[in-house]
């Protein structure tokens, strides 16, 4: 049986929403292998004065567990 776990992560950008969801997946699989969707829960912007400074979004990261994993998965 594949094991699959979920993580949460809020990515962000000076630039746009896909740029944000980019740097997301970036990030994530600098340390984490088998990345299979990511799911965009919510997006946000942060804003200084009347203009736009940021936008973020918010993230729910799938990835599949290796076997030889996840006998240390399975432990946290």
């Amino acid at each position: 049986m594949a094991l699959v776990k979920v993580i949460e992560v809020i990515a962000s950008s000076e630039n746009s929403f896909d740029d944000a969801i980019r740097n997301a997946v970036t990030e994530v699989t600098k340390t984490i292998k088998n990345v299979d969707s990511v799911y965009v829960k919510d997006f946000k912007v942060h804003v200084q004065g009347s203009e736009i400074k940021s936008f973020g979004a918010v993230c729910k990261v799938s990835f599949r567990i290796d076997e030889s994993q996840r006998q240390k998965h399975d432990n946290v």
